[in-house]
């Protein structure tokens, strides 16, 4: 089987959707952020499909996605920092409860 750009892009919709639905239906704030991992994943995919296929010599697919890891992997590190010192202080994890803010 020949793989296509029409494969790689139905592979990264299918996450990309997978990822909105798990972001507007989680309630627990490490599943939206895994949620978003999934997003930001589908975007990797298409990125670096499409860089193959219209422009295969030059690199600027791959080079924006190594961008997007290190955003990524950035984003999860503060994301659960962030949810770590709100549940030692208010004993709550879940996304619609958190209302630090609010005061």
């Amino acid at each position: 089987m020949i793989l296509t750009l029409t494969n790689y892009i139905m592979l990264s919709a299918v996450l990309f959707a997978i990822g909105i639905f798990g972001v507007i239906t989680r309630r627990n704030a490490i599943g939206i952020l895994m949620s978003a991992e999934l997003l930001l994943n589908a975007v990797n995919i298409n990125m670096v499909a499409v860089s193959k296929y219209i422009t295969p010599t030059e690199m600027q697919g791959q080079i924006f996605t190594i961008f997007i890891i290190t955003v990524a992997a950035a984003e999860s590190v503060l994301g659960l920092a962030i949810i770590l010192a709100i549940y030692r202080k208010r004993m709550k994890i879940h996304a619609d409860e958190m209302d630090l803010m609010k005061y």
